[in-house]
């Protein structure tokens, strides 16, 4: 039998009827500094665009975009993953990249449709919202090599770097121009609806940071930074054009030999759904 001294004090109830609440748990700081920092830029980027700096306000969505990419990896590498980080990266994650991108947009070219113009904006900010929720309900089915459908940062990139190329070229006041504004109207929606398709875009996260990596590896990187630093806005657009149509690239090329297309696994808590992931 153990002293009376060395047994642990039994909990303290916190109110009358005796009711034991269980411990808070704390925050980590060092991933949520950059998913704070990520949704600073998202709202950076929508204050710049109702001052008409729709060049500033692309590069506040990018900036979201590489600190996005970053505090999960952070997290992971310190090991300070924790369920608060999770909802507070999505709910960044459609301030940056859900209603600042629908926004900018309407304001930069859509305003200029009229009602046509605020239900693009409206649909690319609900897939938005959409592919979010489905990506935080699917986390533990899906193949960690690919996401389903068109992740919302690359689909802000599509949006905002279009932007940011015309504006760039001296394109100003082009809710006026109903040819820039009716391809605004289509890229939104193809973006919109790509996220919320099932085609299959590779992720990335099949990639070890904690491992050595060939010497190539490195020159390529530094060679990536180089040709970004060429011209930022058309290299940074053409890539993410290049990655936005890649997917369907994917799906077709396994669709015609044969091979399975979902990145969905066999959902034995909700077979009702499997029909869905086809």
């Amino acid at each position: 039998m153990p002293a009376a001294d060395d047994r642990d004090p039994p909990p303290v109830p916190d109110d009358a009827e005796g009711t034991v609440r269980p411990r808070r748990k704390g925050i980590y700081i060092l991933p949520n500094l950059f998913t704070v920092a990520a949704l600073f830029g998202g709202f950076y980027a929508v204050v710049m665009a109702m001052n008409g700096r729709f060049d500033l306000a692309a590069i506040g969505v990018f900036c979201a975009m590489v600190l996005d990419s970053l505090d999960g990896r952070v997290a992971r590498l310190t090991n300070t993953q924790s369920a608060f980080g999770e909802q507070m990266d999505s709910l960044a994650d459609m301030v940056s990249f859900g209603a600042a991108p629908a926004l900018i947009l309407y304001e930069w070219a859509l305003k200029g449709l009229g009602k046509a113009g605020w239900i693009a904006a409206f649909v690319y900010c609900a897939c938005a919202a959409l592919r979010l929720a489905r990506f935080n309900t699917n986390i533990g089915v899906v193949d960690k090599r690919y996401f389903q459908g068109l992740p919302s940062p690359a689909a802000a990139a599509l949006v905002t770097g279009f932007i940011w190329v015309l504006d760039d070229l001296g394109f100003k006041d082009v809710h006026a121009s109903q040819g820039i504004a009716w391809a605004a109207f289509a890229l939104a929606l193809y973006a919109g609806l790509t996220m919320v398709t099932n085609v299959p875009f590779y992720s990335g996260k099949d990639v070890n940071f904690r491992k050595s990596v060939p010497f190539i590896v490195i020159v390529a990187f530094a060679l990536g930074i180089a040709i970004i630093n060429i011209h930022p806005p058309i290299v940074l657009f053409a890539a993410f054009c290049c990655y936005g149509v890649s997917g369907y690239v994917v799906y077709f090329i396994r669709k015609s030999k044969g091979k399975p297309v979902s990145v969905i696994a066999t959902s034995t808590d909700e077979p009702d759904e499997q029909g869905l992931h086809r």
